[in-house]
């Protein structure tokens, strides 16, 4: 959760021109490295790459738009 606080707000205003271009989907890609990070950070949560990592990024991103529509 650190990590999604602090970094992604960051990495998203440093790479805003590729994700304009790439019309918010690089967004999915800076995810990916975030998991990646945490995964090398936490002991007991393991990613075995950046495929998988990209992945779990998109499913994650899913889940979350649901989550978001039932709410409001």
């Amino acid at each position: 959760g650190i990590i999604n606080a602090v970094l992604k707000p960051i990495l998203i205003i440093y790479t805003l021109p590729i994700n304009i271009l790439t019309l918010g989907l690089f967004t999915l890609v800076i995810n990916a490295f975030l998991v990646l990070l945490a995964s090398s950070l936490v002991k007991g949560f393991k990613v075995d790459g950046f495929l998988v990592a990209l992945l779990f990024s998109l499913v994650l991103s899913v889940i979350n738009s649901l989550l978001h529509r039932l709410v409001h």
